[in-house]
């Protein structure tokens, strides 16, 4: 029973080091998403920080259009990145969970 806790540990510790990794690897995905038009472009990391913004010359003459966009194809981008870093680091937890009967 002591060496299944101990075991557990270790899995658990492994785990958590795999989470990390992941998450600085997640660092290096990005995610590109554009209006449909194409005259605004964003590029954020899979953890959702900003990488990029291209907005053209056409936007610069309304700013609310220009703000509307951001918004959009903000949350866009956001919704992409959000799914790829759940998505990535829930397949590193559950490899590593132990396997309890009862708890999934």
């Amino acid at each position: 029973m002591f060496g299944d806790l101990m075991g557990m540990m270790g899995k658990l510790k492994e785990t958590q080091q795999k989470i990390e990794e992941t998450k600085k690897r997640l660092d290096t995905v990005l995610v590109d998403e554009q209006s449909t038009d194409g005259l605004l472009k964003v590029t954020l990391t899979a953890n959702r920080q900003v990488r990029a913004i291209t907005v053209d010359d056409a936007l610069l003459e309304d700013k609310e259009q220009l703000e509307d966009y951001l918004v959009l194809v903000m949350n866009k981008a956001i919704e992409k990145a959000t799914a790829i870093n759940e998505a990535e680091l829930a397949a590193v937890a559950k490899d590593g969970m132990p396997d309890i009967p009862g708890l999934f």
